[in-house]
């Protein structure tokens, strides 16, 4: 079970704090809700503690920054497909991994799929993309204690050092 306090993944909806443990402020109801705030978000959500939907910790810094270190040798994923359905079942389930690493490699591919054809990718690529750096670059944010905003340019300069630092021991 999480405790007050704690930041926690949930679902879709991101990374969430997690305001308390207890019984829901409305009528009838006597078992134990988690009563989630996301962080990138106003509302309020309340969640049985023995709910079905997917619930995780976040993960630590050193684990942020191992990602972050490993995205270079992070593969694109291979799967091409013209057909929207197909495309968009294949996003949502790496999207529905709650993967960190499976969330580098849908944007890494899609980013390779507009370099590849020069043009713009499709409507689906980029709102799984986007999705998916939301979802990412939110817990990456949590953990490294830095606003959403510079988590980009934070893994980009993370992975140039750590090339140059390479560079510089060869």
């Amino acid at each position: 079970m999480f405790e007050a306090g704690e930041f926690i993944v949930y679902g879709t909806s991101g990374v969430c704090r997690v305001e308390s443990v207890g019984v829901p402020p409305f009528d009838g109801e006597d078992r134990l809700y988690y009563t989630l705030v996301p962080v990138a978000g106003t509302e309020t959500i309340y969640v049985p503690v023995d709910s079905p939907v997917f619930m995780r910790p976040v993960i630590t810094r050193a684990q942020a920054e191992r990602l972050i270190e490993s995205i270079p040798s992070i593969e694109e994923d291979p799967f091409i497909s013209h057909s929207m359905r197909m495309s968009t079942e294949h996003y949502q389930a790496a999207l529905q991994t709650h993967d960190c690493r499976d969330l580098v490699q849908l944007i890494k591919t899609v980013y390779a799929k507009s370099r590849r054809n020069g043009r713009r990718v499709s409507q689906i690529d980029q709102r799984y993309r986007k999705r998916a750096e939301e979802l990412l670059h939110g817990e990456l944010a949590v953990v490294l204690g830095m606003p959403v905003g510079e988590v980009h340019a934070y893994i980009l300069r993370s992975i140039a050092e750590r090339a140059a630092h390479i560079a510089r021991a060869q």
